[in-house]
């Protein structure tokens, strides 16, 4: 997917992906505040759910209470949030100097719609290039994690909260596998975007390492911004 142009692009977009229980929301806290404390401008958001009518789908897609959508309904809601996430939000705030870090972005659809629910990710990618136009990820993170791992994760943080698991969480291992193998997949087919991390560590311990494949790139994005 090709790049904005200079004057409409001066951000640095970096996506985290991986499947449930991987620990996005907690390394995004983490990353942001490292940028900060280099200085930089830096913004979290995340899919779907970033905007007010992005809020309104999530509940759709996300919990067991609503009507359980099919699977192309399923992908054409994570779109619509997609498609008003870049327009009203990402776009914005892109134009600026600063650093997004998004959990969660198109990939995710490519996974879990593409290639865990067997719609096609090439046919996913065409939609996702309708979508977010020119606005594509400069770099992304993929957390990787034994899925029976990260749904006992799952478990424990939902049953503190006295929650129970949400209609993603709650689909059976082999699916949850199948997501695991589609981001390996991804991410071996454009190694010069994605970065993979072990997300069994600890988050102190996977901070570290993500720290250390991230700064280098943003370092290099900053200077190439000063020169300009």
């Amino acid at each position: 997917m090709g790049e904005a142009s200079p004057a409409a692009r001066r951000g640095f977009f970096i996506t985290l992906e991986g499947g449930e229980g991987a620990g996005k929301s907690t390394q995004q806290l983490i990353l942001l505040k490292r940028l900060r404390d280099m200085g930089l401008r830096a913004q979290g958001s995340r899919e779907p759910g970033a905007t007010p009518l992005g809020v309104e789908l999530r509940a759709l897609l996300i919990e067991l209470a609503h009507e359980a959508p099919s699977q192309r309904t399923e992908l054409l809601l994570y779109l619509a949030d997609r498609a008003q996430h870049v327009e009203r939000h990402l776009a914005p705030l892109l134009e600026q100097p600063m650093v997004v870090v998004c959990d969660r972005f198109a990939d995710s659809s490519e996974v879990y719609q593409g290639r865990a629910r067997g719609l096609g990710w090439e046919w996913v990618r065409q939609l996702n290039r309708w979508v977010c136009g020119d606005l594509w990820p400069d770099l992304t993170i993929l957390l990787d994690l034994d899925p029976a791992l990260g749904l006992k994760r799952v478990l424990q943080r939902q049953g503190g909260l006295g929650l129970l698991p949400d209609r993603l969480e709650a689909q059976g291992l082999e699916f949850h596998r199948a997501v695991r193998q589609g981001f390996l997949d991804q991410a071996a087919a454009e190694p010069g975007r994605w970065l993979v991390v072990d997300a069994g560590q600890g988050p102190e311990a996977v901070a570290g390492v993500l720290w250390g494949l991230v700064e280098p790139r943003v370092v290099a994005w900053k200077a190439g911004l000063d020169a300009a």
